[in-house]
Parts: C-alpha cells; structure tokens; sequence
C-alpha cells in the first residue's frame, strides 16, 4: 500500500469537544436543567458551577478551553 493518508489533527479535535459537549448535555437533562442555558452561562462567564458535577460533567467542561468549544459550535453550526 502505498498511499499516504492525511491525519487532521484540528478536525479529529473538533470531534472530541462536540462529542464531549453532547455528553455534557445528556448529564445536564438528566439532572433536570435546561442544557442550552447552563451552557450559555459557562460560556459568557467561565463559571464552572453552572456545570453539574453529575457523570463529571463539570471537569469535562473545565477540560475543554472555552474559545475551542465557541469555535467547535461555530464550525459545526456551519457544516465544517
């Protein structure tokens, strides 16, 4: 085989914060709070505690750098 495959880095890194905001989500719903809104006051603040601690929810989100989420919506909002 000798074709050379292109690994991209930022796209695999998108992913990886989409999905970990979805998992961020579900915990949020499940706890009974309305996802958009705590997300919203994350975002605008970079408060933590608007993140549940529920399923590690709150470290997963301080995992993640905000502008990178911000990008990560913004790209996906636009189909990149």
């Amino acid at each position: 085989m000798d074709r050379t495959s292109v690994f991209n880095v930022a796209a695999l890194r998108q992913e990886l914060i989409l999905i970990t905001i979805n998992e961020i989500i579900n915990s949020l719903e499940k706890r009974g709070y309305k996802a958009e809104n705590q997300l919203v006051g994350y975002l605008l603040t970079g408060d933590p505690t608007y993140i549940s601690n529920y399923e590690g929810a709150r470290e997963k989100i301080k995992s993640l750098k905000r502008e990178e989420i911000l990008l990560a919506l913004i790209n996906s909002y636009e189909g990149k």
